[in-house]
Formats: structure tokens, C-alpha cells, sequence
């Protein structure tokens, strides 16, 4: 039970190889093929333009840029693999990240994308980790734009609520949870019904974790007043998680609104990396 293919989003970021690092990591521990992908936007021409501005002037200077972006996450890329023996894979493609990373991850067991670091300047969309989880099928390893304090899979919480997409989540999670020393299941403000928790919520989910050699405890928790999010890493720092997995919810159309809690909260504050499949 492993990934073997891993699909790493390499964009021209300073804190690339902080990604790179989780990516080969992983491929490592599973034996993979790893692949770095570079998404080159499409020229736009700029929205004051007119007739009168020197156009060959604007594409020559957007491909020099777009080259520059290019070279700089090909040798992190490079950097990252030397020495480790991975069968790698780089592509270069054209067009807008959140569709190519999307459309490419199909074809791969695990994508590993990074946090928005709402300090940097990128042209990489801020909403992209979501989007791509949202429309690919494939599970997404959001990296922390901070880095990783260790290497994740130790010490994992899986988030669930009895869902569709937290049983997703779950399952494509199992590499980790099975490999893992410890894994916390954490249910939050579970309502017992006999079409999801069942009569002691989170028991379910357990046991079928366990048939699969998982070493899983249940935790119950009451959000309150409180933003589940937060309850969320509270509780992950409390056990020293080191990966979070969950689910998540709604159309990439309708992210704004569906995003509002517990995911949003997540992506916008995660110190670990978090595991998302919709």
C-alpha cells in the first residue's frame, strides 16, 4: 500500500524547496516515481494596453521571465532529487496552473502542492491548493509555506465527520495511516445517526482502519462557539500531529462559501501539513 507516483507543483517560489524536500521524502519512503511539474501562464496582454504600446517589447520581456521561472524550479527540482536515486520526471507545460495541476495529478497517486504564503509576490493563484484538490480526484499534500518541523506520517489526526468526502479522505490516506506510529481520529461535535457516526461515533471508522493495521484512537471533541478549524490545530498541537487529513467539501465554483469553516481555518493557518481529498 503506497504511492507510486508523486506529482510535485514546482513554481518559481523561495520557499520551493521546503516542497521539494516533503516530495522526495515521500518518494523515497514509496518507492516512487516523482515528478516535478513548471506551469508557464499563457502572455496576457495587459488590460491598459493599446494599439500604440510596442507589443514585441511585452512578449520579449515575459519570455524572459517565463524562462528565468522556468530554470530556477528546474534546479531546485534538480538539487532536490541529486544524490537519492529516484527515478524523476520534469515537464514543462503551458497554460494556467490550476487546470494543468488538476488535469495532470490524474494521472498520479499523490500531488504535493504548497501553502499560499500570504507574504510573497506570485503570480500563482492564492486559492490553489483548494482549487486543485476540488477538481483533480486525487488526494493533495498541502506543504506549510513555514516548512515542516518533521518529516509527516508519524503522528497523524484524520478529521472525520462521517462524510462522503472524510471517508474519501480516508482512503486515500491509508498509506500514511497505515505506516503510522499513531493516529488520532477526531470527530467534533458528532450527531449519532444510523445513516453516518452510528450509535458511538467514530467507532466505525476505527475498526475499519484497525482491519488495516492502523494503530487509531478516537478522540471526541465539542467546537462550541469556537471555529472547528481552530479546534482542529489545537488538537493537533496538543498530540504533536505532524499530518492532518480531511476532507473536503463543495464545487471549486462555490469555494468562497464552502470554504468559510474548518477548511478555510486550515489553509490559512496550517502549521502542519494537511492531507485534503474531495
Amino acid at each position: 500500500m503506497s504511492y507510486k507516483t508523486i506529482l510535485v507543483h514546482c513554481d518559481a517560489s523561495p520557499k520551493l524547496s521546503q516542497r521539494l524536500d516533503v516530495a522526495v521524502d515521500l518518494a523515497q519512503r514509496h518507492g516512487a516515481h516523482l515528478v516535478g511539474i513548471h506551469v508557464q501562464a499563457p502572455f496576457d496582454v495587459p488590460a491598459f494596453a493599446d494599439g500604440m504600446m510596442p507589443m514585441d517589447d511585452l512578449f520579449t520581456s515575459y519570455e524572459a521571465a517565463a524562462k528565468a521561472d522556468h530554470d530556477a524550479a528546474a534546479a531546485a527540482f534538480q538539487k532536490a532529487a541529486k544524490g537519492t536515486h529516484l527515478p524523476t520526471e520534469w515537464r514543462l507545460v503551458k497554460g494556467y496552473v490550476e487546470n494543468e495541476l488538476a488535469v495532470h495529478a490524474r494521472y498520479a497517486d499523490l500531488l504535493v502542492v504548497g501553502q499560499t504564503d500570504p507574504d510573497a509576490e506570485s503570480m500563482t493563484p492564492t486559492d490553489l491548493p483548494e482549487t486543485v484538490a476540488l477538481s483533480t480526484g486525487r488526494p493533495t499534500l498541502v506543504v506549510p509555506h513555514i516548512g515542516v518541523r518533521s518529516k509527516p506520517g508519524r503522528t497523524v489526526m484524520l478529521c472525520w465527520n462521517a462524510s462522503r468526502e472524510s471517508a474519501r479522505a480516508a482512503s486515500d490516506a491509508l498509506p500514511f495511516l497505515a505506516a503510522a506510529e499513531k493516529v488520532v481520529v477526531l470527530v467534533v461535535d458528532p450527531r449519532s445517526s444510523g445513516g453516518g457516526h452510528g450509535p458511538e461515533p467514530g467507532a466505525d471508522v476505527a475498526t475499519w482502519l484497525a482491519r488495516h493495521g492502523v494503530k487509531v484512537t478516537v478522540q471526541r471533541d465539542v467546537a462550541a462557539d469556537a471555529d472547528i478549524g481552530g479546534v482542529i490545530l489545537s488538537r493537533a498541537a496538543d498530540h504533536g500531529i505532524d499530518l492532518i487529513v480531511m476532507g473536503l467539501y463543495g464545487h471549486s465554483r462555490l469555494r468562497e462559501v464552502i470554504l468559510g469553516g474548518a477548511s478555510r481555518s486550515l489553509l490559512s493557518s496550517m502549521t502542519v501539513p494537511v492531507l485534503m481529498a474531495h
